[in-house]
C-alpha cells in the first residue's frame, strides 16, 4: 500500500571535476534497481530527477549511496540546507508512518542488494550444506 505523502520527487545535483563527465547518466544506471525508487531520469550531465516512495528508501540513503560509489555531490550551502530539510522531514514522517530504521531501507541493505546485482569473482559456488564443513 503507497501512502500518497510517501512518494517523494526530489533532484539530486552533481559537481565536477569528476572522472565520468556525465554523472547523472551514470547515477541512473546505479539507482534503477533499487527498491523504492519508482522513476529516475537524468535531466542532463550533473541533475537527476528521482521519485522513491520513503517507506522503503529516503534520499539520505540515495545521496549516502552516491556518495558511497564515488559521484562528487553537489555541496553548495542551498544544497546542504536543502538536503539537510529533507533529511528531517523524511525521518520525521517515517516515524509517523511506522516504518522503523534498518528494516529493509537502510544503507548497507542498498549495498547489499547492488552488491549481488553485479558480477565479480566473490561468490562461493558451493551449495549451502557444504559450505559448514570448510
Amino acid at each position: 500500500m503507497q501512502i500518497p505523502d510517501a512518494i517523494k520527487h526530489r533532484e539530486i545535483g552533481f559537481r565536477g571535476p569528476h572522472h565520468d563527465p556525465n554523472q547523472a547518466q551514470t547515477a541512473t544506471l546505479v539507482l534503477s534497481g533499487i527498491e523504492g525508487i519508482i522513476h529516475v531520469r537524468p535531466v542532463h550531465a550533473e541533475l537527476i530527477q528521482v521519485t522513491y516512495d520513503i517507506s522503503y528508501i529516503t534520499l539520505e540513503v540515495i545521496d549516502t549511496l552516491l556518495a558511497e560509489l564515488g559521484f562528487h555531490l553537489d555541496n553548495n550551502l542551498l544544497m546542504k540546507l536543502r538536503r539537510a530539510l529533507y533529511y528531517y522531514s523524511e525521518e520525521t514522517l517515517q516515524d509517523a508512518l511506522g516504518c522503523k530504521r534498518g528494516r529493509g531501507n537502510c544503507t548497507q541493505a542498498v549495498f547489499i542488494n547492488r552488491y549481488r546485482q553485479i558480477e565479480h569473482g566473490c561468490r562461493d559456488v558451493r551449495p549451502d550444506h557444504w559450505r559448514q564443513y570448510l
